[in-house]
């Protein structure tokens, strides 16, 4: 069974995040750093600035639609306080 990532990007242009999820968190960084991805293009570069496994792509879609629903400052405090291994 594959794995699924809701994760949030931030970009470097205007500081702006966006969320997502995916199967293949680096290819998906990949697509949006290259422009591949319409919606993120003008706002390239992007840093990846946190993520979480969830166990089935429905469970990761429900909870990029919550972290796409938290307030910009809600946000800054999840990535803040998010710890990469």
């Amino acid at each position: 069974m594959a794995t699924y990532f809701v994760y949030m990007l931030k970009s470097l242009k205007d500081e702006k995040f966006y969320t997502g999820h995916t199967a293949d968190l680096k290819k998906r960084l990949k697509q949006h750093n290259s422009g591949m991805v319409r919606s993120t293009k003008a706002r390239r570069p992007f840093e990846l600035v946190y993520w979480e496994s969830c166990g089935t792509r429905s469970e990761a879609m429900k909870r990029e639609r919550q972290l796409k629903s938290f307030r910009h400052d809600v946000k800054i405090e999840l990535v803040r306080s998010f710890k990469r291994i």
